[in-house]
């Protein structure tokens, strides 16, 4: 039977401490032996003066060789003693290993013993672990489908919200307000007030008559029908009075570019308050939804309404003042012109008086002088004639086209009219300080039915418009060549100018294009020192330059 290999090494350790104590010996005799030879030598370097050295010196080798023999002996002796020592280690040893032996094939069984016992043990582990992993696994499943079914109502509500943002959301219909399509069409605002009023009229009949908040069933507290109506009536109360303050908010703010957004905070408001007393069976009746809806389509049209007269208004104060100053321009020419022939007459009385007295040469003088002012006083009385008549005219007058390409930029042009003598005036009051640039006149069109001209252009580039909403404004985003061709076919040949000068502006550009040039050409030339001494050496103006 085989020994385990941890007792063989005990034992190989004895024997291996046993050989080393055993060379330990050996190499003390070996000393002493050296010590007794080296003491031999001593002495017979001692005695060689000596007589009889050869008998001294066969006495020393005696005792030198018996000395040896008795050390050879003490040295086997002890020999001897170590080796029975050893012998007895050795047969000690042996006795040990046939009792580690005889002990083997228990301690075996116990190890099969214990080896089966664990693998039991382990097998239970393993069982209990494919348990626990199984549950953890079912149980991360459950997880997974609740998460999943959670992600699907959050990914719902996200939705929701999203739709919910974007409705509220003012900037996003921006865009849109424009399509806004009017539900009435009064021809005032008198009629909207009128209108507004009798929908607020029929908001308080529901709501003295009950029916504007109602409730499906009749409700019970503590045995009470009357209490139970009146806790009924405090909650309508109540919804009305939440519904009622969201949508006078949502009217107080509708304006051109959020009626989309305040009818769906109405809605939404009615769907919250119905939504917290749906409990109780209790809504706002869609009837008075629809009062609330048209509230507000009526405040928002009736602004729009106020704002429109407003421009009308600011046209026809506008087309007054204009019509004033050409009233005034044309009297003005008018008196002019009557002032031009009474004194042209009289000049004419009076030279025609000096001629008829005159002979000779002053005489003819005189009637040079005589058909110069008649030709005067014809034109005078031409002109008198013409203002009267202009002033008779009320539709005669000019039409303007104008551009400023320094303030609107490249074929952007302004088509007007004005019924003054002299329609410059009034291309330079539109170039004052309102704009950068002044206009420059592309055509001074005269007409005697200006305003018939005027209509027909804007008519004709309704779609080129620059400002869609705001009709006042009369700029056209159009060519001139377009705008001339028009003007021919529907009143004749006109005198046009295709390039526009804009002294002005492009002077502005010049000069900035040529400050960009300097700067750039004297940005390298100036270097800065980044010593004191150095800047203190450069001029004032130089050092706060370099400062700034």
């Amino acid at each position: 039977m085989n020994l385990p290999i941890t007792t063989l090494i005990g034992l190989l350790i004895v024997a291996a401490i046993a050989i080393v104590i055993l060379i330990l010996r050996l190499n003390k005799l070996s000393l002493e032996h050296r010590s007794l030879s080296q003491e031999h030598t001593e002495m017979k370097d001692r005695f060689r003066n000596i007589v009889d050295a050869d008998a001294e010196a066969q006495r020393v080798l005696d005792e030198a060789t018996a000395r040896k023999e008795g050390l050879q002996a003490e040295l086997d002796a002890v020999k001897e003693r170590e080796l029975g020592k050893l012998e007895a280690e050795r047969t000690q040893l042996l006795d040990d290993i046939y009792r580690a032996r005889g002990t083997h094939s228990q301690v075996l069984q116990d190890l099969q013993e214990q080896q089966r016992r664990s693998g039991v043990e382990l097998e239970a582990i393993r069982a209990r672990a494919r348990e626990v992993e199984n549950q953890a696994l079912h149980d991360l499943k459950e997880k997974q489908a609740q998460g999943q079914v959670e992600l699907r109502t959050l990914h719902t509500n996200i939705k929701q919200l999203r739709k919910e943002f974007e409705a509220l959301d003012e900037e996003a219909n921006l865009q849109s307000f424009g399509f806004y399509k009017p539900r009435y069409d009064f021809a005032s605002s008198n009629q909207y007030q009128s209108k507004l009023d009798d929908i607020r009229e029929l908001q308080k009949r529901m709501i003295k008559d009950k029916s504007a908040a109602i409730c499906q069933i009749e409700w019970s507290v503590n045995g009470s029908r009357v209490e139970g109506r009146k806790q009924i009536n405090q909650t309508l109360k109540l919804i009305l009075r939440a519904f009622n303050g969201e949508s006078d908010a949502a009217i107080a703010k509708v304006k051109y570019n959020n009626v989309v957004v305040m009818e769906t905070r109405i809605r939404k408001a009615l769907e919250a308050v119905n939504n917290l007393a749906g409990v109780q069976q209790c809504h706002i009746a869609s009837a008075y939804l629809n009062l609330k809806l048209q509230e507000l389509y009526l405040v928002h049209e009736y602004q729009e309404k106020l704002q429109a007269e407003k421009e009308e208004q600011r046209r026809i104060r506008e087309e007054m003042r204009e019509e004033e100053l050409a009233i005034r321009e044309l009297e003005r020419a008018k008196q002019e012109a009557e002032r031009e022939e009474t004194r042209y007459a009289e000049a004419l009385r009076k030279a025609r008086e000096e001629a008829d007295r005159a002979v000779g040469e002053k005489q003819q003088r005189l009637v040079g002088k005589i058909e110069e002012l008649q030709r005067r006083l014809e034109e005078a009385q031409s002109n008198k004639e013409r203002a009267i008549a202009r002033a008779q005219m009320t539709r005669s007058g000019h039409v303007y086209v104008i551009s400023n390409v320094g303030s609107f930029g490249e074929d952007v042009y302004k088509i007007g009219m004005t019924r003054r003598l002299d329609p410059l005036d009034r291309v330079r009051e539109l170039g004052d300080a309102s704009v950068p640039f002044l206009f420059d006149v592309h055509a001074i069109i005269y007409s005697e039915d200006a305003p018939t001209l005027e209509t027909k252009l804007h008519r004709e580039f309704q779609h080129r418009r620059v400002n869609m909403v705001n009709e006042r404004k009369e700029f056209f985003r159009v060519s001139i060549d377009e705008i001339a061709a028009f003007v021919r076919r529907n009143h004749g040949d006109i005198e046009i100018t295709l390039a526009a000068e804009a002294a002005d502006y492009r002077k502005t550009l010049a000069m900035m294009q040529s400050s960009q040039v300097m700067l750039t050409t004297q940005a390298p030339s100036l270097t800065i020192s980044s010593t004191t001494e150095e800047l203190l050496d450069l001029p004032e103006e130089t050092q706060n330059n370099m400062r700034a």
